[in-house]
């Protein structure tokens, strides 16, 4: 899928909002992609889905056994995309603020998995998730998003193949363009709520 296209699901859901928004990386964005209204949709998820499966493949990352996503965010793209794979779909969750993989599911030593994220701003979920696969001694191969909005600059420690890049700016609170700075923040992502 082009950038255009995967573009055009997110602005068909009504997912592409502008404002002053709060990013989960603490950043400040004029541009928030509400992921949970694309997702809202089974077929428009099937759809991006399925094409970021073909790109796993076609990036040579298809040789793996499972699919593990950090929660809340990457479990329903974590899912459809292990879906299209024919491969299971795990999660990991916060516990104080740590990640952990619970709910009985298992992952054997040096088993090859992919971590699959929604989106991808600086790669800290991924990072964090990654961190907890290797220390319970999973082979992390790569790790996989809908969409990078770092524009290939998130480092998360190991090749990332996303379905598009699409940079869209982001400054610390204290650096904010005077436009920006007019507005409200809100903050529209759900990590941090009580």
């Amino acid at each position: 899928m082009t950038t255009e296209e995967v573009l055009a699901i997110f602005k068909e859901c009504g997912a592409i909002l502008e404002g002053h928004f709060i990013l989960s990386s603490g950043l400040r964005s004029p541009v928030f992609l509400q992921k949970a209204r694309v997702f809202m949709y089974p077929e428009k998820s099937a759809i991006l889905c399925s094409a970021l499966a073909d790109k796993i493949r076609a990036e040579g990352f298809g040789d793996v056994s499972k699919v593990v996503s950090p929660a809340i965010g990457g479990i329903i793209p974590g899912y459809e995309t292990a879906r299209h794979l024919k491969l299971p779909a795990l999660y990991t969750e916060r516990v104080n603020g740590v990640f952990e993989l619970r709910r009985g599911f298992e992952i054997e030593k040096n088993e090859k998995v992919i971590v699959v994220e929604d989106i991808v701003s600086t790669g800290l979920s991924i990072r964090e998730c990654i961190e907890t696969l290797r220390n319970i001694g999973a082979d992390v191969v790569a790790a996989a998003c809908l969409i990078d909005r770092s524009g290939g600059e998130a480092d998360v420690g190991v090749p990332l193949v996303s379905l598009t890049r699409y940079k869209v700016p982001a400054y610390p609170a204290d650096a904010l363009p005077p436009e920006l700075a007019a507005i409200p923040a809100v903050k529209p992502g759900s990590r941090g709520l009580q």
